[in-house]
């Protein structure tokens, strides 16, 4: 999400009318100041400092390096630029690759894109960006696809055979590359076809500080397999290597992993199709180099050369099927024929060195080649019918070092080629447009580098055939002869300087083993002194077998044939070009530097493209989409046009105002001269865009919310009809159910009372089924509910009786479970509480709920304490004095061995148990209680009189310590008692309106109680 918003943000700016000074211009043709270098400059910095890396010049794409990931490589990315106009969205290389793919489908001719630019400028990312949108874009079928993994496969393994580490590149490529990309009439990607330029061959012998090998020697080494490795005669260390360790510091690079690249050459060798055996002997072979590097030379009492080093010759000649005998005498003799006889001549050290590392360059050269053609075997198309192709050329761009060398010379020698046929195709394009359109071609001036081209390739007058004829002279052929040759010869060109002809300011730049040539690009100065300085070197291994006669080419001559048929082949093609910038030599992202990228420009030819595309017209558009995107500005075509699209643009510039001298009508497109027309176009067109989409947005939302609407009432009444239908039927269901329902029930209700039979089975379910639910229901909750039991049906009074006891065990012994030890003593004593006093005492069952307590007092005295031993039960009464009845608060106490009468810390009277006659109580709701004692002595104290408010539970506790369940008495009116042996007393109980205790005038203890009612 964050991503399309910023996407879509980026695309919204560079649109925008305010945006446009940030962001600078996506195409330079637009650019008002067209001619200066400091805008160009200043518009492409712009750009690169909010990330937009891509420019155009027309249909020439700018790309500047970032050194950074980007976020705009994503499959969405690709579906977003598949299938629209190139100047529709912002300044990309998928629009690119897109415009030419659809170009060739529609015209069904052929193309080439060219991608150059410095070693870091990002070409080889560019033509791998476009190989991965054509996998992605093009047709899938199965055999498509292995195509496709087979073109994309072949990068890495070039790369890892012609690409290195430079002081500009950590993987830069090292040769040139054509590839053809070929497609069938649907558009899907059935064959291919790679080209390969001048392989950078000294870089396997010889490499400058900060610099390293080709990768493969490095993943071969870190990355292979230890039985390769063995079989190979290699270590796992590039220290051991002559030709890996001439940079110490360089074999190991941050941004390089060695090891996982070898995977993937390994997997992309087996994808390409390449056998095992091709594949072992491959790597034997680049093995076999490192072992010739390792080969050592000794000179001998006569100053030739011997080997010192039997070992690495060991490996070396079993890796390259070549004896040893041959391989040594190869590398320490020159083979001179002399007519009919064959002469070996012994090189010294220095001419077996070069020898060596000459054969070195020759089986890494070649074997490059071999894997470039082997690669072309897996890429071929089987099919004959005819094919369209879109050629991808990534070649190193113009090169300007300290020391220019003779590769540098073979490589500005291509860029001049390439220039010229660029300069060429460009106006070519042009001129054709307009007289396609049928506008006056105005001749454009620009610099015509064909004599510069000339001068180098000239036939018997150029440089390259002069350096021909020079190697092949009788006698020593040295630098400097080729100097003076060259001096003598052309001399008087304007383009070519050496120290001998320069003025006296100029010399001062020039050593006298240097020659300067004026490219199209600038000055450079080239060193011959720093080429080779033996004939082994001057000449590269000839292409015929070795027993030939014919003359062997040099390599200039080689690279002159291959780029005359590249020529040749780009010409055939419709151009397309992509043009890389390195924006500063740090690798460093947001760095922009100024000097670095004008000489990049200056170099590129960027300034002289835009001159040829801004020569009359900068803007030119067909009317079918010049119309599309303006016509909101006129009333008369907005928003549909009836007539032809010329005609509704001659109206749509009239409303605008366009003056004569600012666009011409061409026969399909409009021409128009000057940026700020078109610029004043596109601002008016965003105001009007802005008002025409709110008013849009406003119909187009009051049409849906109308559509959704309709179709939410359409909806609702279908499903209401459905729905009304379905719960009818369910309804007529539900009721022919129920009919035939109450039928058996009428049925069953009528012969309930006769034997199951098939009418009344039904029904007498139902009934079971319904006592038991509702049994279920209403089951008692206690063992004290038993009685409440749901009254059954006839047919289930037997199982209702069985259902019954079984359910009451359950309970009782649910509660049995659980009761605790605490609770069960409780239990216990009201147990005996009513077995002595249920049905005999009024006020009994008001007990029954009220928990009885281990004791009633907790504080007595602790004088009583010490005279009382086993203190059981405690509880506070009143006593009334056996003469006159006086009440007085006393506290009862029981131990093991007798019933104590206190009164706080006095022991008032002690009963002891074995002297306990009964115990007396009426049958109301009062609370007395008189203790009988056996009183022989007059001086005893007799039976006792107390009120007490817990009577039931300290009769019970009485009855359990002194163990007297026998004693108990519940008398109805009046009880005796003794107040002394002799002399006897009576306590009168009596119902009445409210409790009262007095003496009577009879002498009695009279005891009124209120009429007890139960709650």
């Amino acid at each position: 999400v964050d991503f399309v918003k910023e996407r879509c943000h980026k695309m919204n700016m560079e649109a925008s009318l305010t945006a446009r000074d940030r962001v600078g211009i996506q195409d330079f043709v637009l650019l008002d100041a067209y001619t200066s270098e400091t805008a160009f400059l200043d518009n492409l910095k712009k750009r690169f400092h909010e990330n937009l890396i891509y420019t155009y010049i027309g249909t020439l794409l700018v790309s500047v390096n970032p050194y950074k990931e980007l976020d705009n490589y994503s499959k969405k990315q690709m579906d977003t630029y598949m299938g629209v106009n190139f100047f529709e969205l912002p300044p990309h290389i998928y629009a690119l690759a897109d415009n030419v793919f659809r170009t060739m489908l529609s015209e069904f001719n052929n193309h080439f894109i060219l991608i150059s630019g410095e070693s870091g400028a990002g070409k080889t990312e560019a033509s791998k960006k476009i190989l991965q949108y054509y996998a992605v874009s093009c047709p899938s079928t199965r055999l498509l696809n292995n195509i496709r993994d087979r073109l994309l496969l072949s990068n890495p393994v070039l790369e890892a055979f012609g690409n290195a580490k430079t002081l500009k590149n950590d993987n830069s490529s090292r040769f040139g590359k054509y590839m053809d990309i070929q497609f069938d009439h649907q558009g899907g990607a059935v064959g291919g076809h790679i080209l390969s330029y001048l392989l950078e061959k000294s870089r396997v012998v010889h490499q400058n500080h900060g610099e390293r090998n080709f990768h493969i020697f490095y993943q071969l080494v870190d990355g292979g397999e230890d039985d390769l490795l063995r079989w190979l005669g290699l270590q796992r260390n590039c220290q051991h290597y002559s030709y890996l360790v001439q940079v110490w510091d360089c074999a190991k690079v941050s941004s390089i992993n060695d090891k996982s690249d070898w995977r993937t050459v390994r997997k992309a060798l087996s994808v390409i199709e390449f056998s095992e055996s091709d594949i072992e002997h491959l790597f034997g072979i680049i093995a076999s180099v490192l072992h010739l590097g390792n080969i050592k030379f000794e000179a001998d009492v006569r100053g030739y050369a011997t080997l010192d080093n039997n070992q690495e010759m060991h490996w070396v000649s079993k890796l390259l099927g070549i004896p040893a005998q041959v391989l040594q005498q190869g590398l320490t003799h020159r083979k001179i024929e002399a007519k009919t006889e064959e002469v070996l001549s012994p090189f010294s050290v220095d001419h077996a060195v070069y020898a060596r590392d000459a054969l070195a360059k020759a089986i890494y050269g070649r074997t490059f080649n071999w894997l470039v053609n082997k690669v072309n075997e897996s890429l071929a198309n089987k099919d004959s019918s005819r094919k369209t192709v879109i050629g991808l050329l990534d070649i190193y761009g113009f090169e300007v070092f300290n020391v220019n060398s003779f590769e540098q010379f073979c490589i500005n020698y291509c860029n001049e080629k390439l220039q010229q046929l660029f300069i060429r195709l460009t106006l070519k394009s042009e001129q054709e447009e307009y007289e396609m359109e049928g506008i006056e071609w105005e001749p454009v001036p620009y610099f015509n580098n064909k004599i510069i081209c000339d001068l180098v390739e000239e036939k018997y007058r150029g440089i390259i055939s002069l350096l021909d004829e020079e190697c092949l002279r009788p006698g020593e052929a040295t630098d400097l002869t080729f100097l003076e040759k060259m001096e003598e010869k052309i001399g008087g060109h304007p383009h070519f300087v050496t120290h001998k002809l320069a003025d006296q300011k100029t010399r001062k730049t020039l050593d006298r083993g240097d020659f300067r040539l004026l490219h199209y690009a600038g000055e450079v100065t080239y060193c011959v002194m720093r080429q080779s300085k033996n004939a082994i070197i001057r000449h590269c291994f000839p292409s015929t077998e070795p027993d030939s006669k014919r003359r062997p080419e040099t390599v200039v001559t080689q690279f002159k044939s291959s780029l005359v048929g590249l020529t040749e082949i780009l010409m055939s093609k419709e151009p397309w070009y992509v043009r890389c910038i390195k924006p500063n030599e740090a690798k460093q992202p947001g760095r922009f530097d100024d000097v670095l990228v004008r000489h990049q420009v200056k170099y590129l030819g960027l300034m002289e493209h835009l001159r040829v595309r801004r020569a009359g017209f900068a803007y030119r558009r067909k009317y079918e989409i010049f119309l599309q995107r303006y016509k909101p500005l006129c009333p008369d075509t907005w928003p549909n046009w009836k007539g032809t699209a010329a005609e509704g643009v001659r109206c749509l510039i009239k409303h605008l105002g366009y003056k004569s001298n600012e666009y011409k009508m061409g026969r399909t497109k409009i021409f128009i001269r000057h940026p700020r027309t078109l610029f004043a176009t596109e601002d008016a067109f965003q105001v009007c865009k802005h008002k025409l989409a709110t008013r849009i947005q406003a119909k187009y939302k009051g049409y849906r919310v109308k559509g959704d609407y309709l179709k939410q009432k359409e909806a609702a009444t279908r499903i209401e009809t459905c729905w009304r239908g379905l719960m009818a039927r369910k309804e007529r269901e539900k009721r022919s159910w129920a009919v035939k329902v109450i039928k058996k029930f009428i049925k069953g209700f009528m012969t309930r009372n006769q034997p199951a039979c098939s009418e009344n089975t039904e029904y007498l379910a139902y009934v079971r089924q319904n006592y038991l639910t509702r049994l279920k229901e209403n089951l008692p909750k206690t063992v004290l509910e038993k009685d409440s039991w749901l009254t059954p049906p006839p047919i289930m009074q037997e199982v209702s009786k069985l259902l019954k006891q079984i359910y009451i065990r359950l309970m009782v012994k649910k509660y049995v479970r659980g009761i605790t030890p605490q609770r069960k003593a409780q239990l216990l004593l009201k147990l005996q509480t009513s077995s002595m006093f249920k049905g005999k005492k009024e006020n009994y069952p008001f007990s029954v709920c009220r928990p009885f307590l281990d004791t009633r007092i907790k504080d007595i005295n602790i004088k009583v304490l010490q005279m009382i031993l086993h203190e059981q039960y405690s509880v506070p009464v009143v006593k009334y004095d056996r003469n006159g009845f006086r009440p007085r608060l006393r506290q009862l106490i029981f131990s093991l061995e007798a019933a104590y009468l206190v009164e706080e810390a006095k022991i008032k009277q002690r009963i002891d148990y074995s002297f306990l006659k009964g115990v007396s109580v009426s049958n109301l709701s009062d609370n007395f209680l008189i203790l009988h004692v056996t009183c022989d002595d007059t001086k005893k104290k007799g039976d006792l009189v107390l009120q007490c408010d817990y009577l039931f539970e300290a009769l019970t506790k009485l009855c359990v310590i002194a163990n007297k369940q026998n004693c108990f008495k519940v008398v109805q009116g009046s009880i005796r008692f003794d107040i002394q042996p002799g002399r006897e007393g009576f306590v009168d109980f009596k119902s009445g309106q409210e409790s009262i205790v007095y003496r009577a005038k009879n002498g009695h203890l009279t005891v009124v109680r209120a009429e007890f009612r139960q709650c």
